[in-house]
């Protein structure tokens, strides 16, 4: 399968990391390679990481023979991943968070609530759990959780009464048929407009199957320590919940110190580490937004290592 995907915020994103000939720099989220292949024309190395084999043995291909290493893992990996390749610093690492277009666009992934498939939304296929799993196992107190945790949907209640009603009856297999309990739970005249009714579950799901914000955090603060003085960090976001982690985790880095504010004088003698490079996150252009509809909601924060 072509790996096709439309980069968002591409020539932002690159131009932030300001990359120099010979660097040596990281792709989080290789994806459709939109990002890496930019940062391989302007003279940069590139480590492209993936969770999906799929864009794995795509960029293979496209970047054959180029200074390129592919690396089937999670991020949240990268100490190991670097010194499994033996760098120990990196001029730049760029991370694309949230679900590619190919992975939307194949039906039988079970990530998108426009094909019937069965739930799956796995981004890594060696993993065991998927999104039948989290629909027909999870207690009803776990269904909450995510749904109104990750999806901030404000129907969370009856959606999850709704799947429980009707798993007691037969198992939840298809994206259709979680489609039509969603629909069912959320009233017409809420349906009416905004978002497909399904979007915000489907996210929320999508996010518990792959652990995606768990590993935030801890993957940041790895990436950060991992850069030379002077490297880059650039980071795009696609919904509240992802940018309200990095904006956090670029900001304590940013701020070093982690004593209590009640403390007259610090005594843990931690230092910022990074610098803030752009003062508010870059948005997509109203000309991207007209060409690439998913670009909406997508947000750019990039740091530069000081120390």
């Amino acid at each position: 399968m072509e790996f096709n995907h439309v980069t968002v915020l591409l020539n932002e994103t690159v131009d932030s990391l300001d990359v120099k000939k010979g660097g040596i720099y990281a792709d989080f989220t290789l994806g459709g390679g939109g990002h890496t292949s930019l940062i391989l024309e302007r003279g940069g190395k590139v480590i492209g990481i993936d969770r999906d084999i799929t864009a794995i043995e795509n960029a293979q291909k496209r970047f054959l023979g180029q200074d390129f290493i592919p690396v089937h893992d999670n991020f949240s990996n990268i100490t190991n991943i670097a010194k499994n390749l033996g760098i120990e610093k990196f001029d730049g690492i760029i991370a694309d968070l949230g679900v590619s277009s190919p992975q939307l666009d194949e039906p039988e992934r079970g990530f998108s609530y426009m094909h019937d498939a069965p739930l799956d939304m796995r981004m890594d296929n060696r993993d065991s759990l998927t999104a039948r799993d989290v629909v027909n196992t999870y207690s009803s107190e776990e269904l909450f959780r995510i749904i109104s945790t990750y999806g901030e949907e404000r129907w969370a209640s009856r959606i999850v009464n709704f799947i429980v009603e009707q798993r007691e009856k037969k198992n939840i297999e298809t994206t259709f048929e979680l489609v039509d309990i969603i629909k069912a739970a959320i009233p017409l005249s809420a349906r009416k407009d905004g978002p497909h009714p399904a979007k915000r579950t489907f996210q929320a799901i999508r996010i518990e199957v792959n652990g995606e914000l768990a590993i935030l955090e801890q993957a940041v603060r790895d990436g950060a320590a991992l850069l030379k003085k002077g490297g880059r960090m650039s980071i795009i976001t696609f919904h509240s919940l992802e940018d309200r982690i990095i904006k956090q985790t670029f900001l304590a880095l940013q701020k070093g110190c982690t004593c209590p504010r009640e403390f007259p004088v610090c005594v843990c003698g931690q230092k910022p580490s990074v610098k803030s490079v752009l003062k508010k996150p870059l948005v997509p252009s109203e000309k991207e937004l007209a060409e690439n509809p998913r670009a909406r909601s997508s947000k750019l924060r990039t740091i530069e290592k000081i120390l």
